[in-house]
């Protein structure tokens, strides 16, 4: 965990000393366990952030393996100490993690008492850290912008009517789509985000359940008085009901420019409904052109996906995925990799080291923020990150044991696999795609696949073999 030496934290009534590893309340020592200062330090230092329980216990807990409930524990004993009953200080944020909600004030120790915006880190000199892996915060010192990103931007900005981004998994499109549609905002738009892991099972039995409820995610971020189930008419199909609710209410005559951004739209193409849906989608883009002055215009939906759709919809006429603007997301360059480390402080102090680096985690931007973060928190130099990269309590082992364990569920995937690490093709082209679109494996096409990066390439063959 980065430790600060020269700072103070306060926030109510409390004073947080780093230095001396004291928490106060009005000059009166209020007692705490080494491990719930080290948290309660964690979360004060990223106020007002989402910090995921994974990375919590990562940055409390760096060299053991904790069980979650030893997380849950060590909260309530921090928020007992606090006397926060209702929230006021640590909110949960369920299926996540917490988020510290009181305003933080930062002095330095030593009786300066002068006001900063952020402690510059003393174990890495480069900007404060925050939790890898999600979304990264709109402000995020760490975010790269790559060529795609202005792309996305221009095509929201004229208006496009269907922007597609793909990109493997932890390629970054969330956090794309986040700052395009902030973009978007700022000029003007009204924007729904609309992220579908967050629909459940009930919302995803029928086409019928999910524009339901797509309509009230839609309602609710809109502010709309009318409710999808107040017009819903049950002697009309539910695309018409949908069409036209969105056409009534979302789309009228005086409303501005509306940016619908859909993300993880993958759970759908599964779904024995979705061509209908996506069906739907096209019209729209279809409508666009036979009636450039009509409410149409005023929408750009914005989808991000990471599987191949042509390996689910078989009619490419009742396909949004072959129309409208296509962006792929791509991994890190070397150079982009090299501007992260920069962002880190340079802890890759020299060509040969960043060139090695970039071998062990490809151009992968999660790996390749893991890594860094981790040399960071924990003091490592590249040999011993190295030394311990690909091994099931290294410091990217969480990540490499979920990413076995996903393939031990597919059979037909984990031979795939098995064949790519062997060096020979993949067995066909459906399972290039998939594995591809998992972010396990690179190459152009089955005939020339090979393994995303080093990393995954070394944990496989050992534990594939």
């Amino acid at each position: 965990m980065v430790r600060r030496s020269t700072y103070l934290y306060e926030f109510g009534p409390f004073l947080l000393d780093a230095a001396e590893r004291l928490l106060s309340r009005d000059g009166e020592v209020v007692p705490l366990s080494p491990k719930a200062f080290d948290l309660l330090l964690a979360m004060v230092e990223r106020y007002g952030r989402l910090i995921e329980k994974d990375d919590l216990m990562r940055l409390v807990w760096p060299d053991t393996f904790v069980e979650e409930a030893n997380l849950s524990y060590t909260i309530s004993m921090i928020r007992k100490a606090l006397g926060d009953s209702g929230g006021q200080f640590i909110a949960t944020v369920p299926k996540h993690g917490y988020r510290f909600m009181a305003e933080v004030r930062l002095e330095r120790a030593g009786g300066a008492g002068a006001n900063v915006s952020a402690p510059e880190p003393t174990e890495a000199p480069g900007a404060e850290l925050e939790p890898v892996g999600g979304a990264m915060p709109l402000d995020s010192q760490f975010y790269i912008v790559r060529p795609v990103d202005e792309q996305f931007r221009l095509a929201i900005a004229r208006r496009d009517s269907i922007v597609l981004v793909k990109g493997a998994r932890q390629v970054g499109k969330t956090s794309l789509l986040a700052r395009g549609l902030q973009q978007a905002r700022e000029a003007g738009s009204r924007i729904i985000l609309t992220d579908l892991q967050m629909l459940n099972e009930a919302d995803l039995a029928s086409v019928e359940t999910l524009f339901l409820a797509l309509g009230e995610l839609i309602a609710y971020r809109l502010d709309l008085n009318a409710r999808p189930r107040e017009v819903w008419d049950p002697l009309h199909s539910p695309n018409f009901n949908f069409e036209r609710y969105l056409q009534r209410h979302a789309l009228a005559e005086d409303s501005a420019q509306i940016v619908w951004g859909v993300d993880e739209v993958d759970r759908l193409f599964s779904r024995p409904f979705a061509n209908e849906v996506f069906g739907l989608f096209r019209s729209w883009h279809n409508a666009r052109s036979l009636d450039p002055e009509g409410p149409w215009r005023r929408l750009t939906l914005a989808m991000a996906y990471a599987t191949e759709a042509h390996l689910f919809i078989t009619d490419l006429n009742q396909s949004p995925f072959n129309v409208g603007t296509r962006l792929k997301l791509e991994d890190f360059t070397p150079e982009q990799v090299a501007d992260l480390n920069r962002r880190y402080g340079a802890l890759l102090r020299t060509d040969d080291e960043i060139r090695r680096y970039f071998g062990l985690v490809g151009g992968n931007p999660y790996l390749a923020q893991r890594g860094l973060s981790e040399m960071a928190q924990r003091g490592l130099a590249l040999a011993e990150l190295e030394a311990r990269a690909a091994s099931n309590d290294g410091p990217f082992g969480d990540h490499l044991r979920r990413m076995l364990a996903s393939l031990a569920q597919d059979q037909t995937l984990l031979q795939a696999m098995i064949a790519v690490i062997s060096c020979g093709p993949c067995p066909s082209a459906e399972s290039f795609y998939r594995l591809h679109s998992a972010g396990l494996i690179a190459g152009d096409s089955a005939n020339n696949a090979r393994p995303r990066c080093h990393l995954y390439a070394a944990y496989l063959k050992e534990h594939l073999s």
